[in-house]
């Protein structure tokens, strides 16, 4: 697979959440599905002088399986590259920190979730601050470092929304084609054209199933796992059933589950859990599956841009910059058993911003009269979609619903 290294860094999200962590914590993993741009973060976007070692280098791996300690070694900070090629490594890290506390001292990044790794026996509870790197989101592939406007819905009163989104960011594009390009480095800065992204993704997908997925277990077929994979691509946006996806591939209900956890722990799945306060309605309670990338999602699949891969792109966006906070942010979608849903639900501070994903054909504006809808005891109201197609509606928890003026403004 081609790799093309970008000359001058485009600034990540997280790049101060990472810079506040490394000046409190002696040690900070940075964790994303492989090819997201971790160690150009770590190389060179992370200021001051540091050993940088990677395990992909068949050397310093064996040397981490031989001397870890020595690896670990020295006072200089050192960053340690896909250390999930070797989880023992992490008792090492664990007790340097242990005799030497320094802050920044450790900068670890992976290409899974170490939290979920089986073979991983230290949390480095207390010594390690977490944060995970997402492929690019749309606007820091325009080099804005940043994700949606979550943050100003949230602390702008119902009556400013409208204000607030009308002007957009000014960077109008068709929502399909950054669907089909991802968000991955390669294919949506350096690759201009389809046929180049086809043969990138293709090498992606041979990459991670016959060299990144042995790290994590051994899989017997991995025609059996690349079927899954499709499968799951071609249920974006639908609730799991694993019995039923097991039967489209005929495979076993606990090699469904096993494999899937797989690709979650390596950040190609994402299962967004349902959101369940309300006692008095029957709400459906499983997960719904989504793709940590839409082109991987959409070369895998080999269909078109649809509904569901615009709500991935929404959800991939706060994804994003939910893991940048520092204040802890639930995601979540909410449907009853009757048909009542919402596509997302942003949890934080109290405070509920309900989501509900529209695409339309052409760019308009609208305004209305809000419509009062039910949702969790009160009541709710349809209130402004961005620019970016997204509807948005908000309450907080416990209080009296309010009523506000809907206005949609979306664009192709």
């Amino acid at each position: 697979m081609k790799i093309i290294h970008v000359a001058n860094p485009l600034p990540r999200l997280v790049g101060s959440a990472l810079a506040d962590r490394l000046a409190v914590m002696p040690a900070v993993v940075v964790t994303g599905a492989r090819q997201t741009g971790k160690s150009t973060l770590a190389e060179q976007l992370v200021a001051g002088d540091r050993r940088y070692r990677t395990l992909d280098d068949f050397d310093v791996l064996a040397a981490a399986r031989r001397d870890p300690e020595a690896l670990v070694g020295g006072r200089e900070p050192i960053t340690l590259d896909e250390v999930q090629r070797e989880p023992s490594l992490l008792s090492a890290v664990k007790r340097a920190i242990d005799r030497n506390r320094t802050a920044g001292r450790f900068l670890l990044t992976g290409s899974a979730n170490l939290l979920l790794m089986r073979q991983v026996s230290e949390s480095l509870a207390g010594r390690a601050s977490y944060l995970t790197l997402w492929p690019l989101t749309r606007r820091e592939q325009l080099g804005l470092g940043s994700a949606g406007r979550w943050e100003e819905l949230l602390e702008t009163p119902d009556e400013g929304w409208r204000d607030l989104l009308a002007d957009g960011d000014g960077h109008r594009e068709d929502w399909r084609a950054l669907a089909q390009r991802g968000g991955f480095p390669t294919p949506a800065i350096e690759l201009s054209n389809p046929a180049e992204r086809a043969i990138w993704f293709d090498g992606y997908v041979r990459t991670y199933l016959e060299r990144d997925l042995q790290d994590l277990a051994t899989i017997s077929s991995l025609p059996d796992f690349r079927r899954l994979m499709q499968a799951a691509c071609l249920r974006l946006g639908q609730l799991l059933n694993q019995t039923e996806l097991g039967r489209d591939v005929a495979l076993p209900q606990p090699t469904v589950h096993r494999w899937l956890n797989l690709l979650e722990t390596s950040y190609l799945l994402v299962r967004l859990p349902a959101y369940a306060v309300n006692r008095t309605k029957r709400l459906v309670k499983s997960p719904r599956v989504f793709w940590g990338d839409t082109g991987v999602a959409l070369h895998l699949g080999a269909t078109a841009p649809a509904g569901a891969h615009l709500e991935n792109l929404v959800l991939h966006d706060l994804l994003a910059w939910r893991d940048a906070q520092v204040d802890r942010v639930e995601l979540a979608y909410w449907r009853t058993t009757i048909g009542e849903e919402v596509d997302f639900v942003i949890e934080v501070g109290g405070t509920l911003l309900p989501i509900e994903v529209k695409a339309t054909s052409k760019p308009r504006a609208r305004c209305s009269a809000a419509v009062r809808n039910r949702w969790n005891r009160g009541t709710s109201v349809a209130s402004p979609v961005s620019p970016d197609s997204i509807r948005s509606r908000r309450r907080l928890r416990g209080g009296a619903g309010r009523v506000a003026a809907s206005c949609t403004a979306s664009r192709a």
